[in-house]
């Protein structure tokens, strides 16, 4: 077998660490890569130093700063950009509801598309908006696909403010209703971010099933009701799969 660069090797650990659902060990690493250990330990300590991966609490390595940032700027690259763009265009033209796509990041959930409604009474949240996790249908619906004790960190660092009389700010109460849309794949906001505005998102996955954004659609209380917002997951998921399938055609 030729011998791995060390290039090799630093791309390897970043992917594998970008990839897992969980903080990865340095042992872990060495195994699932076949890299040695004291070589494993010099490279993240080296990846560390330049931000691409950090160490949590519990010793694990996780993406850092740079690997975040390089995420985010390659899914904003505009080909991808118009083409998410143009199925949810198509998606708003049928539900005639402002819909869009938020990913998380650095603690909140960022919109990276929108297409607004053409109906007079209008919700104003751009591209670029952040909005917190715990009371949005699309951060609740990130917050449900967690690990249990990567949820429980990141609700105990996130403060938790109420935003309105229904925000819940209880960890048990959302802990218990992160769990059933956990069941239901469905996020959803019942006036918790902004009073007389619901929200629904169904998830954005990839080819292992695993979260990548949420596809929420929102609209005031006066023109639609929970009930009536609910009805629009159909047709959500399907723009969904279109997106996923925009992601696969750009991953070969």
């Amino acid at each position: 077998m030729p011998k791995m660069s060390s290039i090799t090797r630093v791309l390897e650990i970043i992917e594998a660490v970008s990839y897992s659902q969980t903080p990865m060990s340095p042992l872990e690493l060495s195994q699932a890569l076949n890299i040695p250990k004291p070589t494993v330990h010099r490279l993240i300590q080296n990846l560390v130093e330049e931000g691409f991966v950090k160490v949590d609490i519990g010793g694990g390595i996780i993406p850092g700063r740079r690997v975040r940032n390089l995420s985010v700027e390659l899914w904003q690259q505009r080909q991808f950009f118009n083409e998410r763009q143009v199925v949810l265009q198509k998606l708003v033209d049928d539900i005639k509801e402002s819909c869009g796509i938020a990913i998380p990041y650095q603690m909140s959930m960022t919109y990276t598309n929108r297409i607004q409604t053409e109906l007079p009474l209008q919700i104003y949240l751009p591209i670029g908006t952040k909005s917190p996790m715990w009371c949005t249908s699309s951060g609740k619906l990130y917050l449900s696909q967690l690990p249990a004790a990567r949820r429980r960190k990141t609700l105990n660092n996130l403060g938790l403010n109420k935003f309105t009389k229904n925000t819940i700010i209880d960890i048990d109460e959302l802990n218990a209703e992160l769990d059933h849309i956990a069941k239901t794949k469905i996020g959803v906001d019942n006036e918790e971010f902004i009073s007389e505005m619901i929200s629904v998102s169904v998830p954005i996955v990839d080819k292992k099933s695993r979260y990548l954004a949420s596809l929420y659609v929102h609209a005031p209380t006066i023109r639609v009701s929970l009930e009536d917002m609910l009805a629009f997951v159909p047709r959500l998921q399907e723009a969904a799969a279109d997106i996923q399938d925009l992601i696969y055609e750009m991953q070969n």
